[in-house]
């Protein structure tokens, strides 16, 4: 029977993972219903080329509490979160991965965490059944990496088992690769994060979908996500600084050929470095336009859209309490 309104929305990208989707079913079923809240399981399909969204069909005719969403193409990991977030109904959202590596039965404990006050709660996989050279050490710098630059601290960024609230999971824009940075992502609101050790399990059915061309690719999110954290709102602080900065440089180099050829009558018309003076300057111009732009780029993505730039976690309003109780009163 299916739930108008689970408490629970599990959300769980699949990709060419056929033999996964019965023990995934299984495992997950015994874990959810020894927690006791109602819930619903997400399923994404993302454009899978084997039998999987055939395997996910019987679960679902089987099971109404399961939800299938199938792309057209493979969008992606994050894409794949993205439709699932968007589809949860449920006050906490529990995202998975379906290859088993992530034990079901850790659940219970993250859930635990979530309810002493945590908006996100993420799974620290312990004892890793990974090649130690080519994906613990790039995990182990990549996570000390994303933890110093974005401010969150994190053992274990590319754990999939994270449980988040609802308001947090529905606030975070994704796109790209981004999903590994949600908690990083979803900082902006004053989010607060847990870890919780979990255990790891080595792959029992198909293949990674992971190799070592997802080191670049992480640097260059990376990248992305500092910046959107830090400049996003503020992007003239950012492009005005290097501006500023390349602008005092040409400046002084302009101003001492200036002095050279005023009172030293020294020719200069022949020398690199006034090159490179007019270069800075032009460049400063550039930069400051571009932070110019950026403003109001961002202005146009803020108010026509609605989006918020910041978020409440409590209030108290007598106008508010003086709402509830009527309300309560007119129930009675």
């Amino acid at each position: 029977m299916a739930v108008s309104k689970p408490y629970l929305s599990i959300v769980i990208p699949l990709y060419n993972e056929e033999g996964n989707v019965e023990p995934l079913y299984k495992e997950l079923t015994q874990a959810l219903e020894q927690i006791g809240h109602t819930y619903e399981v997400i399923a994404i399909n993302d454009g899978s080329r084997d039998r999987t969204y055939e395997k996910l069909q019987e679960v679902f005719e089987h099971d109404a509490r399961w939800r299938v969403i199938g792309f057209r193409r493979n969008f992606g990991q994050t894409a794949a979160m993205t439709a699932g977030f968007d589809a949860a109904r449920g006050d906490v959202v529990v995202t998975i991965d379906a290859d088993l590596q992530n034990n079901p039965l850790d659940i219970p404990k993250l859930l635990e965490k979530l309810d002493e006050g945590y908006d996100i709660v993420s799974g620290w996989r312990q004892n890793r059944k990974e090649n130690y050279i080519k994906r613990r050490i790039p995990s182990m710098v990549a996570n000390g990496l994303i933890s110093r630059l974005t401010g969150v601290e994190l053992h274990d960024y590319g754990c999939t088992l994270k449980v988040y609230r609802s308001e947090v999971a529905k606030n975070t824009e994704l796109y790209g690769e981004l999903h590994r940075f949600i908690p990083a992502l979803a900082s902006w609101m004053g989010v607060k994060v847990a870890e919780v050790p979990v255990g790891d399990r080595a792959r029992t059915y198909g293949q990674s979908k992971y190799g070592m061309g997802r080191i670049f690719r992480v640097i260059l999110d990376l990248i992305t996500v500092t910046f959107l954290l830090k400049y996003a709102t503020k992007p003239m602080h950012f492009f005005g600084t290097i501006g500023f900065i390349m602008g005092s440089v040409g400046s002084a180099i302009l101003g001492g050929l200036a002095f050279e050829r005023i009172f030293l009558s020294q020719p200069i018309g022949d020398r690199p470095i006034m090159m490179l003076g007019i270069l800075l300057i032009i460049l400063a111009v550039q930069m400051v336009s571009v932070g110019l732009i950026a403003e109001v780029v961002m202005r146009n993505y803020y108010n026509p859209q609605g989006k918020p730039t910041y978020m409440v976690r409590h209030q108290l309003d007598v106008v508010e309490e003086k709402k509830l109780i009527a309300k309560q009163q007119r129930e009675a």
